[in-house]
């Protein structure tokens, strides 16, 4: 793995490299079987570990980068403002942490913001662009939306928000069947910075990727759970509507979190963007 000199080595194989802006950055790269190169970023308030149900199901097709998003599990907690273009630039200073010209890049809910302005101020270091339980634009009423959010948080702490993450996160169905996935995701819920956590909810409700879209020239699949209503289905087909090209892929039974209730399902569109890359 190819680093530049302010890469560090941290423990079970994670590392940490300084942002543009000194803010620091823990990160994982998994060397896999296949000629690919895969970056995900996670949703918010999660961290790299949010991919653990996905990453071993494309070990045979890719290099994956996984990390704690600034303001996320192990990396630093910067006081704001937090931007969606300061979280590309992190993804970017990354890439060349490891040594990547270039990627499929792929997000999920916040990550999929981030992915999106990845491809908008780095569309040459983009293979394809992976859109998971996202939108490009909240809505017009989305910063009151999420200035609401951050001030509960901030007001009465990260516990009061559990019940409402739960049943977005996943269907009744899954929390039932699964509830050791649900009681890990809680666990990293709860363990995140509460001033960080306000911020990057401020940072999602000023986000607006619109006017981008329209200029993405790389494959891009969107994905998102029929019952998906924190980024509802309307908010995807719109996504896939704008992008050149797009494919939609509605998951049928699943809610905001695919990556961790339908991992496979996940898994393989994501193959089919890393195969559409090497067929370019």
């Amino acid at each position: 793995m190819a680093e530049d000199g302010t890469a560090r080595q941290a423990e079970g194989g994670w590392h940490s490299t300084d942002a543009r802006d000194g803010c620091r950055l823990v990160y994982k790269l998994i060397k896999g079987r296949g000629a690919g190169r895969l970056a995900l970023c996670h949703s918010l308030a999660m961290d790299g570990s949010f991919w653990d149900r996905v990453v071993p199901l494309l070990a045979a097709d890719a290099d994956i980068l996984v990390y704690d998003a600034r303001g996320h599990g192990r990396s630093a907690k910067p006081a704001g403002p937090y931007t969606v273009e300061l979280f590309a630039d992190d993804l970017a200073g990354l890439f060349d942490a490891v040594g990547w010209r270039s990627a499929v890049v792929a997000g999920a809910s916040m990550g999929g913001c981030v992915a999106l302005a990845f491809g908008a101020a780095y569309p040459a270091r983009v293979d394809g662009l992976g859109l998971i339980d996202t939108t490009a634009w909240y809505g017009a009423d989305a910063p009151a939306k999420w200035e609401e959010r951050a001030g509960k948080a901030l007001t009465e702490g990260l516990g009061a928000l559990i019940e409402f993450q739960t049943s977005r996160w996943f269907t009744d169905a899954f929390r039932e069947a699964h509830p050791d996935i649900v009681e890990r995701a809680v666990r990293v819920f709860l363990a995140n910075d509460v001033r960080a956590y306000a911020e990057t909810c401020r940072m999602l409700g000023a986000a607006d990727k619109r006017a981008a879209m329209t200029a993405f020239r790389f494959p891009c699949q969107v994905i998102v759970g029929r019952e998906d209503y924190a980024s509802p289905v309307a908010m995807a087909e719109a996504m896939a509507g704008a992008i050149p090209g797009a494919r939609l892929h509605i998951i049928e039974n699943a809610r905001h979190l695919t990556p961790l209730e339908v991992p496979d399902i996940v898994a393989a569109d994501l193959r089919g963007l890393l195969q559409a890359r090497a067929h370019a």
